[in-house]
């Protein structure tokens, strides 16, 4: 009877800080949206170049790019692909290439990436205190999202990486793994997705419309079914944090964040059991 009451006040609890979750995320959205009105009604404000036609188009073709990605992986979900260190690293390769080569076309467009993306707009120690409260903010919702999915039937959010990290035979492997993940993904990831991809759509298509597109498109590039609904809320809060916040160093800490604490408590069950 007691450990029954025990779990009806858990439940409570944990609906308590869903509830307040949305509510801070709601209030961000509420805070942008009066912020954005707000501007576009300023006559004489100074603004950095937007992206243009060229920025477009080289988006539309890392959309396809990656929805032809996510196509042929599920084509062949019959015969299930082995994450190896080797595809790992190519991968996060791969990412850095992306990265330098939208940096570089941005460059040579003329358009000023650091007033653009808010590199410079707060401290790195700003960001990263901001991006551990607003993850820790969005952590109910992601948990919750989980926890519908598998009710539904979508099975283990166990990521290849963990199962890779898992049956890692040296430390040096889980070393790379550890800093490939926490330290290279968030960067190359929010600038392709946050910063550029959002960037572009935010400026012909609006900020709902863009959100919701780029964090769907987040969650299907990366090819696991069961992990779709945390990742689309995941990307959903890292966007409204980078819109808020007017920085993708807050995005890019608190995508770290929840990398490490994500490759924590799925590579070892018994920490997030107790």
């Amino acid at each position: 009877m007691l450990a029954g009451a025990s779990s009806i006040a858990l439940g409570f609890l944990f609906v308590a800080f869903v509830v307040l979750s949305f509510l801070i995320y709601l209030a961000l959205t509420w805070q942008v949206a009066i912020r954005r009105s707000r501007t576009e009604g300023a006559v004489g404000v100074a603004a950095p170049k937007p992206f243009g036609l060229p920025e477009a188009l080289l988006a539309m073709a890392l959309v396809l790019f990656l929805l032809t990605n996510v196509a042929g992986q599920f084509a062949r979900t019959y015969q299930p692909v082995q994450l190896t260190g080797r595809a790992l690293v190519a991968n996060f390769l791969f990412t850095a290439f992306v990265v330098c080569f939208v940096a570089a076309f941005l460059k040579l467009r003329g358009l000023d990436v650091d007033s653009l993306a808010g590199f410079s707009k707060i401290s790195l120690k700003r960001a990263l205190s901001t991006g551990v409260i607003l993850i820790l903010a969005a952590w109910p919702l992601i948990v919750f999202a989980e926890f519908v999915s598998q009710a539904l039937g979508g099975g283990s959010s166990k990521q290849e990486i963990v199962e890779l990290f898992n049956s890692s035979p040296t430390i040096e492997q889980r070393v790379m793994i550890i800093v490939l993940a926490v330290v290279v993904a968030p960067i190359g990831e929010e600038f392709v997705f946050r910063f550029f991809l959002y960037g572009v759509l935010r400026r012909y298509l609006g900020v709902a419309i863009a959100l919701v597109f780029n964090s769907l498109l987040f969650a299907a590039a990366h090819t696991h079914l069961p992990s779709a609904a945390p990742l689309f809320v995941l990307a959903s809060c890292l966007t409204l944090a980078y819109e808020w916040s007017g920085s993708i160093l807050v995005s890019m800490g608190m995508h770290a964040l929840f990398n490490a604490a994500n490759l924590i408590f799925l590579a070892f069950p018994e920490l997030g059991q107790q």
